[in-house]
This record gives C-alpha cells, sequence and structure tokens, in this order.
C-alpha cells in the first residue's frame, strides 16, 4: 500500500518554523557521535551551523569534551521552549538523557540502550509537537542495541515505527535516500541478506518507492518533477534476458506504470554504467535494487560529505552517512563533516517544504 499523509492539519505546523532548533541525538555514547558533535560546536564560527539542541547525557558529554580537549562548556536543558535556549551563548544546549552507566569511549554497553533509544524517540516527540524543526541522528549501533532487546532492523525502520505512533491515522514507509552534491540514491532493498534481494523485489514495491521519492524530492528538495533513474537487478540489467528476467517481469513493468502516471522515470538501467559523471547529469536519484548497489557509488563519491535522509515520514530526518566508529572515538580524528551536511540539509528540507506549503 503507498504511503498517505494526514491532512495538513494535523501535520504540525510548528516542525518547520524557521526559529526552532534541530533535534540533535546522542547516538551510541560510546561512538563518535559525541565526538563530531563537539568538533562542530567548537568550529561553528568557521562553519556556520543552523540552530541544534543535542539530546544526550550531560556529563558524558562533557567528560568527552575534555578527553578531546575541547573547551565546550553546555547549558543543561530540562525542555525545549522558545525561552529556554540562547543560540548565540558559547554554551553547547544539552536536553538531558540520562545514561544507565559512564560511557566509555570505544567500548559500546548494552546498557546505555534504553537512553540512546529515548533520546531519538525524544527527538522525534519534540519535533512533532513544533518544539524541534527537524530529527538529525548520530549514528547507533545496531549489535549493541539488539543485545538489548531492540527489534527493529535499524534507525530507518524505527522511525517509521514512531511516525505510526505519533500519526496512526497514516500509513508510513521510511524509504532511505543517500545524498550529496554528486549524487542521490534510493535502495529498494535495505538491511537484508543478499540472498533475499530477488523475492523482496515486486512491482508493486518499485512503484511505492518511486512514488515516496518523487513527493519528497518536489517537497523537500524543491526538484518539481524529479528525473528517476531505475537500475536493473542482473549484471547488464539482464542482458535482454538471458542473465535474469527480474528486469523484464517486474523491473520494467513498474517503470511503465509510474509513466502512466505522469512520474519521470525511466530504465531499468545496468549499474555499471549508471555512476559516472556524464550519466549522473540525466538524473536526480537513482532507486537502486539492494544496499551495496545504491552505497558503493555514493560512499565511493562523497565518503565523507553523504547524508542519510529518511523519505517517506511526516517530518524530516537527516543523519551523518557513517557508523559509530569505535575505533577512533575519542581520539578527535573523527570528521565532523557528515554531520555538518546532516545538519544544514535537515534545515533546507524544512525550509522548502515551507515554501511548498506556503
Amino acid at each position: 500500500m503507498m504511503s498517505t499523509r494526514p491532512p495538513a492539519s494535523e501535520v504540525p505546523s510548528g516542525c518547520d518554523r524557521p526559529s526552532a532548533p534541530l533535534a540533535l541525538t546522542m547516538g551510541d555514547p560510546a561512538g563518535i557521535g559525541i565526538d563530531i558533535t563537539l568538533a562542530a560546536w567548537s568550529t561553528r564560527h568557521l562553519e556556520p551551523l543552523p540552530p541544534f539542541v543535542l539530546l544526550a547525557d550531560p556529563d558524558a558529554t562533557l567528560a568527552r569534551a575534555r578527553q578531546l580537549g575541547l573547551a565546550v562548556e553546555i547549558s543543561v536543558l530540562n525542555g525545549i521552549d522558545r525561552g529556554s535556549v540562547d543560540f548565540a551563548s558559547n554554551r553547547l544546549p544539552v536536553l538531558a538523557v540520562p545514561l544507565s552507566s559512564p560511557a566509555v569511549a570505544g567500548r559500546a554497553d548494552p546498557a546505555n540502550a534504553v537512553a540512546v533509544v529515548g533520546a531519538i524517540e525524544r527527538a522525534v516527540a519534540e519535533t512533532v509537537a513544533g518544539r524541534t524543526a527537524a530529527v538529525v541522528t548520530n549514528p547507533i549501533s545496531k549489535a549493541t542495541l539488539y543485545a538489548s532487546g531492540f527489534a527493529h532492523p535499524g534507525h530507518t525502520e524505527f522511525l517509521g515505527v514512531l511516525a505510526d505512533r505519533h500519526f496512526p491515522a497514516g500509513k508510513w514507509t521510511p524509504v532511505m535516500l543517500l545524498a550529496s552534491d554528486e549524487l542521490r540514491v534510493v535502495p529498494l532493498t535495505v538491511h537484508i541478506p543478499l540472498s533475499r534481494v530477488p523475492s523482496e523485489i515486486t512491482t508493486d514495491r518499485i512503484v511505492e518507492v518511486c512514488r515516496i521519492t518523487a513527493r519528497d524530492l518536489a517537497q523537500r528538495f524543491g526538484l518539481s518533477k524529479p528525473r528517476i533513474a531505475v537500475a536493473g537487478l542482473n549484471p547488464h540489467a539482464g542482458e535482454g534476458g538471458s542473465i535474469g528476467r527480474e528486469e523484464i517481469d517486474i523491473i520494467a513493468p513498474a517503470i511503465a506504470r509510474l509513466r502512466g502516471e505522469g512520474f519521470d522515470v525511466n530504465g531499468p538501467y545496468s549499474a555499471d554504467t549508471l555512476f559516472h559523471a556524464a550519466a549522473r547529469r540525466r538524473y536526480d536519484v537513482a532507486v537502486c535494487m539492494y544496499h551495496d548497489q545504491a552505497l558503493i557509488p555514493i560512499k565511493t563519491l562523497a565518503f565523507d560529505t553523504g547524508v542519510n535522509v529518511t523519505l517517506g515520514l511526516p517530518f524530516v530526518r537527516t543523519s551523518p552517512d557513517h557508523g559509530t566508529a569505535f575505533d577512533i572515538a575519542g581520539t578527535g580524528r573523527a570528521s565532523s563533516t557528515s554531520l555538518v551536511a546532516a545538519l544544514r540539509l535537515a534545515e533546507q528540507m524544512t525550509s522548502a517544504q515551507r515554501v511548498k506549503s506556503a
């Protein structure tokens, strides 16, 4: 079933108010999420940032700042309102989400999973209530969360559950988009074994994902009629059926249906010729059949600047396009470039949405 949005009156107008800050979650406190947040805050005079509030443990945040040798002061918040946050201040605003166990850089601790998940839930709740403009998430460790009973494949799927919780009248289908200046890609299937990919590719699924992608690129990226390129599954897009029939039996019918609905969708294209510079100029986003088909090209082209975006939700969510990097947490070697890009893109998306709905 295609995702639907609730009526405009049911979507909180405060979500995209320009004066509302972004809600930035801590991610796994043993990873580099706090490191890159502190690094971005410390250099904001060189790289201006949209206003944001960090949802994290204040003591753990200060301890990591000391470990990194950063002279960062914080302002501890118990809630967010118009008078509670001074973004001109030199103090990093932190909405307190206490940890159960002290955070040690590089040592994941399932005891803190409740706080990690709680920060995500609180960020969504603040955004739905209009006190923050969008959700930006630092990287989590799925393995650590699984050890504590977390039942979702990852951030993307969990955010879909939270959307259902806050907007039960709608049916929300989260779609992963990886975005950079060089390339945008959407993986049709995400965190599943490669052996399951062919059985998960259906005409209806392709149609649904392309509809959601086109709608959100129009509403939140300012592209009036996005050009969508669809990759094939098999080498050489099946070579006319001689190397597989998914392109003929499943993918091409989806493209035909979408074109009949007025969408600018073309393919299926052989993935090995879809990502060079000349090819990328012919589309705004490439819909790929599986995780690595989408992520290898964008991480090759824009490893430090790519942003993970969740489409198909009633709120904006972005994230750095990298993991927790436990091996370098607390060393000062983690780059904040992708986080800065995620913060800026979240602000741009909310601004585009405001213009579209005005």
